[in-house]
């Protein structure tokens, strides 16, 4: 009979993976950490694609818009610049929320935090606070991915409202854990 079959030292295996190492996959606490941490994944792959379809949409603007330079007119328009220039702009402002979403603190696990929180109630109340996270990079993502360059510059004030609102739940979130 192969070993792999043989109760005794496989469950001494698992018990030194589940306690000796301290971690314990059944423990509500590490199921939150790792559902906060799929969360902000998601939210930063959501944002991502917003960022993609931003930048494709820049580079369609672009490609369209700025007319190689000539002898008689060695510039492109002003106007078309600038509004290359806030799509990129924007682009980046995306970009930046993902990095921060993706480098958000989760309370630790020491003895100090755990006489003054409870973690898996402060986990429970992060979790609350990502699934707006995700449901406003949700909604960045619809009305940026595969949308065109003049329909997002129509749109530009109402992206920087959500992207002013990402942040805020950030900022919510950070203090959170203050």
């Amino acid at each position: 009979m192969s070993r792999f079959y043989e109760a005794g030292p496989l469950a001494k295996v698992g018990i030194n993976l589940f306690y000796g190492y301290g971690y314990n996959f059944y423990r509500q606490e590490n199921q939150l950490r790792a559902d906060d941490q799929r969360v902000r994944q998601m939210a930063c792959s959501l944002l991502g694609r917003a960022r993609a379809g931003l930048d494709e949409a820049e580079a369609r603007y672009r490609r369209d818009n700025i007319a190689p330079p000539t002898r008689a007119n060695p510039f492109p328009d002003a106007a078309i610049v600038a509004n290359a220039q806030a799509l990129e702009r924007l682009g980046r402002e995306v970009g930046a929320l993902e990095g921060q979403i993706r480098h958000q603190p989760v309370p630790e696990n020491d003895r100090m935090t755990q006489r003054y929180r409870s973690e898996a109630g402060t986990l429970a109340a992060l979790a609350e606070k990502d699934a707006v996270l995700v449901g406003q990079a949700e909604l960045l993502r619809s009305m940026l991915e595969g949308a065109e360059a003049e329909a997002i510059l129509a749109g530009r004030r109402e992206i920087e409202v959500g992207i002013a609102a990402i942040t805020v739940t950030l900022r919510e979130r950070q203090t959170f854990l203050l």
